[in-house]
């Protein structure tokens, strides 16, 4: 279990290193831009990536792998390919309507909760 631990803590650190790094190159390519391109194609990539990695691990034998990868590196690039890989298992499973309710209580609950984090912190903090 400490040795799993230490695997997802590694590959978060690497994910995340990875994830400014991309943000950054995407940032030199395109400019300085009102919309979140950097943090679209993070998102966009590590979705990709997650895809990728789930079909290779499951036909290679790698799954043992899926705690430093998936939850690691891809994690710490990007929550939004977990999210992704949940909800197209439901859509897989033919659960299309828990699917949409996933994505839509993820999306629109996760911007409340942020919203009452600022609401609270500038309460507090201001």
């Amino acid at each position: 279990m400490i040795s799993t631990m230490f695997l997802v803590a590694f590959g978060g650190a690497i994910g995340a290193a990875l994830r400014f790094a991309a943000g950054m190159g995407v940032l030199r390519l395109t400019g300085v831009s009102d919309f979140p391109l950097a943090i679209i194609a993070v998102n966009i990539l590590g979705s990709f990536l997650m895809g990728v990695f789930v079909v290779a691990a499951a036909h290679r034998g790698l799954t043992h792998l899926s705690p430093f990868v998936m939850t690691g590196i891809l994690g710490g690039f990007t929550t939004f390919s977990a999210f992704s890989l949940e909800t197209v298992t439901l859509m897989e499973r033919g659960n299309y309507g828990a699917a949409g309710l996933y994505v839509a209580l993820s999306v629109v609950l996760s911007i409340a909760a942020l919203m009452l984090g600022l609401w609270l912190a500038r309460g507090v903090f201001l």
